[in-house]
């Protein structure tokens, strides 16, 4: 199944679509030096803290994964590790203040990337429907992960 471009003269997959936006996504993520994973880990911890094994079971990522780029978050002084308040051997992860200010810096230079290729096309209706879509594909993920992070099914 492809979506059409505007001309009608060919077709691109959603997997490629999404593949390019995450490229444009880790472009300006590095532009304030955070790689992907960082931010994802990020925008997690901005929701709550978190045990390692559920950050690495919402982000779909392998436990060691999650330890080696939230050592990295920890060393910049973005994320803290805390105990747990229930099991003392545990420990669980909260985002500091300079890793919310640093989120929100990301959140920005993402969205003007964004917007750096929309305006590109100046086409105001056909940038709308790419944003309305986008921002309903946040609601879409936003559901599947309340009903308890099912696991991706090919």
């Amino acid at each position: 199944m492809g979506i059409e471009h505007a001309a009608g003269s060919s077709s691109l997959s959603l997997a490629r679509i999404t593949a390019w936006l995450a490229r444009h996504a880790e472009v300006a993520l590095a532009e304030v030096d955070l790689s992907l994973p960082q931010y994802r880990v990020l925008a997690l911890l901005a929701e709550g803290k978190a045990l390692p094994s559920s950050m690495a079971e919402s982000l779909s990522l392998r436990r060691p994964s999650i330890t080696a780029v939230v050592d990295g978050l920890v060393a910049r002084g973005l994320v803290e590790r805390l105990p747990d308040a229930e099991d003392r051997r545990k420990v669980t992860h909260a985002i500091t203040r300079p890793g919310r200010r640093l989120l929100s810096t990301a959140d920005r230079a993402v969205e003007a990337r964004l917007r750096l290729v929309a305006a590109s096309q100046g086409d105001e209706p056909v940038v709308a429907r790419a944003f309305a879509g986008l921002e309903a594909w946040g609601d879409l993920l936003t559901a599947w992960r309340a009903e308890a992070h099912r696991p991706v099914r090919p």
